[in-house]
C-alpha cells in the first residue's frame, strides 16, 4: 500500500497495530462467549479484559522464532497475563481469528467507502440539476451527433453511481462476516453458539458453514465490485479528459495558480487528476485475477490466499477511497465552459440537425428512403465544402416544396432535443 494513494484513516485500518488490535478483540470476544457458557471463571475473564495486551516488537521477536504470526501474537498476549492466559485461543484455530478480524477491518473500511460513494452521488445530483439545460454536442464514435446537455451527462453518472452503491452495499455486507468453527470448520471443539455470540459482539454476521476458512468467493465478489466502481470512475474521468482537449475545451480540471503542468512547456494545463483515476482503475482491475484464484484452496484450507489478501484487500480499499475522494474533488472544482459548448455545437453549420430535417420530411408525406436520399447529399456537400447545412437545406427546391420556412427553422432549434430532459430527470428523482 503506497502512502501516496492512501488516506490516514485507511492507513490506520490496515496498519499492523490495528491488525493485532482486532485480533485481540476477537480473542477477548471468544473468551467472553466461553464465560457465558460457564467454562471461563468470571475472575479470569475480568483479568483478560483488563490486562490482555501486546507489544509489536515482542510479536516480531517471537515470530522470528516460530515463523507463525498468530502463534507469535497469542504468546505475546499471554506474556501480559497470569494463569488466565490458558484461555487465550481456547478451542479455536488461527483462521478463526484472522478471518473474523478481517471482517472487522473490512467493515471499518466499508464505512469510509460508503461515505465516499454517497458524497459523489450527492454532488452528481446537485450538478446534474445545475447544468440540466447547459446545451452541448453529444458525440458518437467521437463525431458530432445531436445536442444533449452537460447536466444530462452528469445525470447518467448519477444513475451509475446509484447502481454502484447498491452493488457495494450487497458485497460489503457479505464480507462483514466472521467464523469461529475450529480446525476444519466442524465445530468439534467449539459450539456454533460461541461463533454467533462472537460475531454479534463484533457487529458481524456469521457464515452458516465454512471449511475453517471463509469461502473466498465472497471476497472475489467484493473486489470485483470495487474494480467495477473504479471502472465507472475511469469512464467519467476519460470523458473529462476528452472534453479538456485543446480542440474541444468544454471543461477543464481546476488549475491552481502555483501549479505546473509541464517541466518543459509553461503553457501546459493537463488533466492529471483524471489520468490518475484512469491509471489506478487499471490497478484495481488487476486485483481480480488473484482474487478469483484465491477461491480455489486445497481441501479444507491452505494459505495460498493469505499473502494475496495482505496486499489486495488493503490496496483495493485504500485505492478506491482515494479515487472516490479525488474524483469528487475534481468534479466539485471542474471548470465548465457553456459558451465553448455552444460554439462547438454550431461548429458543423447545422449538420447535427440532419435527422430532424429527415423526420420532418417523413412527417410531411415523403417515404423514409426518399427523405434520406434527399438529405444525405446535402450533408455530404456541407461536410466536403464546409458550407452551412442549414443554408443548403433552405435553398433546396425539393425541401422547400415540402416544408415551409417555419418548419425548417424549427428543425434547427436545439431546444427540441432537450424537451424530454425533465421527464428523464423525474425518473431519476432529480426534480
Amino acid at each position: 500500500m503506497l502512502i501516496r494513494y492512501a488516506h490516514p484513516a485507511m492507513q490506520q485500518i490496515w496498519s499492523m497495530e490495528n491488525q493485532y488490535k482486532t485480533w485481540l478483540s476477537v480473542e477477548i470476544a471468544i473468551d467472553e462467549a466461553w464465560a457465558k457458557q460457564g467454562l471461563i471463571p468470571a475472575v479470569d475473564l475480568k483479568a483478560i479484559q483488563e490486562n490482555a495486551g501486546f507489544d509489536l516488537n515482542r510479536i516480531g521477536e517471537i515470530e522470528a522464532q516460530t515463523h507463525h504470526d498468530v502463534v507469535a501474537f497469542t504468546r505475546a498476549v499471554s506474556e501480559t497475563l497470569g494463569d488466565e492466559k490458558k484461555w487465550i485461543h481456547y478451542g479455536v484455530t488461527s483462521t478463526d481469528v484472522v478471518d473474523t478480524a478481517n471482517g472487522v477491518r473490512l467493515k471499518q473500511a466499508n464505512a469510509i467507502i460508503r461515505e465516499d460513494l454517497e458524497a459523489l452521488h450527492e454532488l452528481l445530483k446537485k450538478q446534474a440539476v445545475q447544468y440540466k439545460e447547459t446545451v452541448m454536442i453529444g458525440r458518437t464514435h467521437g463525431v458530432h451527433a445531436e445536442p444533449t446537455s452537460w447536466g444530462f451527462k452528469l445525470a447518467r453518472w448519477y444513475d451509475e453511481i446509484e447502481r454502484q452503491i447498491k452493488r457495494f452495499d450487497e458485497v460489503a455486507t457479505a464480507v462483514e462476516v466472521g467464523q469461529i468453527s475450529g480446525a476444519v470448520g466442524t465445530f468439534a471443539n467449539i459450539s456454533p453458539e460461541i461463533e454467533e455470540s462472537v460475531c454479534e459482539s463484533l457487529g458481524l454476521h456469521n457464515q452458516p458453514i465454512t471449511s475453517q476458512v471463509l469461502p473466498r468467493d465472497l471476497h472475489a465478489d467484493y473486489l470485483a465490485t470495487i474494480a467495477l466502481i473504479g471502472s465507472s470512475l475511469e469512464s467519467f474521468a476519460t470523458e473529462i479528459r476528452s472534453l479538456q482537449r485543446t480542440e474541444i475545451r468544454e471543461v477543464q480540471e481546476f488549475f491552481d495558480k502555483k501549479q505546473k503542468g509541464s517541466s518543459a512547456m509553461p503553457h501546459k494545463r493537463n488533466p492529471i487528476g483524471c489520468e490518475n483515476i484512469s491509471g489506478l482503475a487499471r490497478v484495481l482491475r488487476g486485483y481480480l485475477v488473484p482474487a478469483y484464484e484465491d477461491i480455489t484452496l486445497w481441501h479444507e484450507r491452505d494459505i495460498s490466499h493469505s499473502s494475496v489478501e495482505r496486499i489486495v484487500l488493503p490496496d483495493a480499499t485504500s485505492l478506491l477511497d482515494y479515487m472516490l475522494t479525488r474524483f469528487t474533488k475534481i468534479l466539485r472544482q471542474l471548470e465548465v465552459y457553456p459558451d465553448r459548448m455552444k460554439e462547438n455545437l454550431d461548429k458543423t453549420g447545422g449538420l447535427i440537425y440532419s435527422q430532424r430535417v429527415l423526420l420532418k420530411l417523413i412527417d410531411a408525406g415523403l417515404s423514409r428512403e426518399a427523405a434520406y436520399d434527399l438529405v444525405q447529399p446535402l450533408t455530404a456537400k456541407a461536410w466536403d465544402e464546409e458550407i452551412p447545412f442549414e443554408a443548403l437545406v433552405k435553398k433546396s427546391p425539393e425541401i422547400q416544396a415540402t416544408l415551409g420556412e417555419d418548419a425548417l427553422s424549427d428543425a434547427f432549434d436545439y431546444q427540441y432535443h432537450l424537451r424530454r430532459v425533465d421527464e428523464v430527470f423525474k425518473r431519476l428523482g432529480l426534480n
